[in-house]
C-alpha cells in the first residue's frame, strides 16, 4: 500500500536545497526542485512562499523519462 503525501503546507522547508535549472535564464521563469521525507518537491521561483507540489519519486521517473522520450516537446510551443 501506498503512504500518502504529506500535505505541503504543513512541510518544514527550511532545509530544502533547492535546485533550479540552468535553462531558466535567470530570470526567475523556472520551478524548483528540492527533497524532503522521501519526496520530491516542486515549487515555483516566482512565488517560493507558496506550497509546492509534492510527488513520490516513481512519478518523478516517469515524467522525466517521458520527458527524455519527448512525450512532452510540444509543451516547449504553448503559450
Amino acid at each position: 500500500m501506498n503512504q500518502p503525501k504529506p500535505d505541503p503546507a504543513l512541510l518544514d522547508l527550511s532545509q530544502v536545497e533547492w535546485t533550479v535549472s540552468s535553462h531558466s535564464g535567470g530570470g526567475g521563469d523556472c520551478v524548483r526542485i528540492g527533497t524532503a521525507q522521501g519526496h520530491i518537491l516542486i515549487g515555483d521561483t516566482k512565488n517560493p512562499d507558496r506550497p509546492p507540489h509534492v510527488f513520490t519519486p516513481s512519478e518523478v521517473r516517469a515524467f522525466i523519462l517521458g520527458a527524455r522520450d519527448g512525450e512532452f516537446d510540444h509543451l516547449l510551443n504553448s503559450n
